[in-house]
């Protein structure tokens, strides 16, 4: 089932110079980049972005993830592959970075805990959100996105990645 999701390499992520390094595994694998911008979030956007995190945890919660987006530049991607969701889920790993496995983006790169950003009254630095479900992908995409934005095109890997 080919998929769309959107990933938004975070202030983090691209502070730190690690966006090249994020956008080869996931072209390795053969998903595609069908939309790609760097964007500085305004408040208002990025409070959209996370309405279901104040829902889910609380104001405070939500009021560190607004102001850690707009830290500085997020690079916004959309992915388009054979279930892309799950996948990009797998490669990016835990939330919690401390618990993501070696080999997982936020394994590889990141190393933060709850613990840890609780005790100093932080947001989790972890480099990277990924779509959790179809439906957040649609909301997401179309917040981040205009359909004038997305591309279709053949890639040199659709033959072996989607059997075309």
């Amino acid at each position: 089932m080919m998929e769309r999701t959107l990933v938004l390499l975070k202030p983090d992520a691209v502070q730190r110079a690690l966006t090249g390094r994020i956008i080869q595994r996931f072209e390795d694998v053969g998903l595609k980049i069908i939309g790609m911008k760097l964007v500085q979030a305004s408040r208002e956007h990025a409070t959209t972005h996370y309405a279901d995190v104040g829902v889910r945890r609380g104001a405070k919660i939500l009021e560190q993830n607004v102001n850690f987006l707009q830290e500085g530049p997020v690079v916004a991607m959309v992915l388009e592959g054979i279930q892309a969701i799950e996948l990009v889920r797998k490669m990016v790993g835990s939330t919690e970075s401390k618990a993501a496995p070696p080999g997982t983006i936020r394994g590889d790169f990141s190393h933060q805990s709850y613990a840890y950003a609780d005790t100093h009254n932080m947001v989790i630095k972890n480099l990277i959100h990924a779509s959790s479900s179809q439906d957040d992908a649609k909301k997401e995409i179309a917040l981040w996105f205009s359909e004038k934005e997305l591309y279709a095109y053949k890639s040199v890997h659709e033959k072996h990645t989607f059997g075309k």
